[in-house]
This record gives C-alpha cells, sequence and structure tokens, in this order.
C-alpha cells in the first residue's frame, strides 16, 4: 500500500471573542464544558485563501481532569472569489497542567510544551473548492492570546 504523504494546503488565523470563555460542569458528566465564540480571522496558503466569517461559529471544548482537551469547532470561511465554506474542526490538545494556565492566561507557550492537532472536514459547493470536500486533512495548532494559529495539511 501506498504510505500517506502530507502537503501544505493553508494556514488559518482564528481570532476569538473577547471577555471571558464560558465554563460549566454538565450534570452526570466527568468533563467541564467550555465555549467561546468566533470574531474571524484570516486564511492563506498555496490552495486557499481568504477569510473566517466573523460570528459564524465557535469552539465547543471538553476540559477533561487528566489536562486533554478535545476541541468541536464550527464554523465558517469565504474564499478570495467569494465561495462560502463550512467547516468542522476535531481535535484535541494537552499540556502539562501548569503550561495549560499559562495559555489559559493568555502566554504564547513554546508548540513542543502543547500537543494540538486537528482534523478538519470541509463543505464546499461544486465548483473550484469541491476538492475541499474529498480530501482528508491534518493540522497542528498553536494558541497565542486571543487566537489560534493552524497549519492544514493535506494528506496525498
Amino acid at each position: 500500500m501506498q504510505i500517506p504523504a502530507l502537503e501544505l494546503a493553508f494556514h488559518v488565523r482564528l481570532d476569538f471573542t473577547e471577555g471571558p470563555r464560558t465554563r460549566f460542569v454538565p450534570a452526570h458528566k466527568g468533563f467541564t464544558r467550555g465555549f467561546v465564540g468566533l470574531a474571524g480571522g484570516e486564511v492563506s496558503g498555496p490552495r486557499l485563501s481568504g477569510r473566517v466569517v466573523p460570528g459564524s461559529g465557535g469552539d465547543w471544548p471538553r476540559f477533561w481532569d487528566s489536562g486533554l482537551v478535545e476541541f468541536d469547532a464550527h464554523y465558517m470561511l469565504e474564499a478570495d472569489d467569494g465561495t462560502p465554506i463550512y467547516i468542522h474542526n476535531h481535535g484535541i490538545a494537552y499540556s502539562a497542567p501548569d503550561v495549560f494556565q499559562r495559555i489559559e492566561a493568555g502566554e504564547t507557550v513554546p508548540p513542543e510544551d502543547n500537543y494540538l492537532r486537528i482534523t478538519p472536514r470541509f463543505e464546499a459547493p461544486a465548483g473550484p473548492h469541491e476538492w475541499l470536500t474529498r480530501t482528508m486533512f491534518v493540522g497542528v495548532a498553536e494558541r497565542r492570546g486571543n487566537s489560534t494559529f493552524f497549519d492544514y495539511y493535506r494528506v496525498i
């Protein structure tokens, strides 16, 4: 069988809303639920450029006592040609408790101190961006203050 390879497809900068992030412990669950709304952002790269549509969604993470964070984000992109693109991002992050506290305080930490990986799925209309819907991607991310930066790689 062919061994998969990765090719950089594009970068995304997500800017989140200012202010406190929602956190609560759902009844009968062993995690803390979070929410943060999306303020906007930018898409740039060799295969896609555009913007993150402000107010189009957010992230609903689950925080586990072990230090694991599971991400579940939904939002919209708009390609430079005006094409709307929906993204559903799943991911995980893990860092030591002291590093997690620094990240939550808005500090930038070295990427090697916070394992943050994502697996997005896209929905795009027929046309020049439909390749997104029939391609698998993996990505790496890094939170810096009120923004998160992603590099998306096409699995080839």
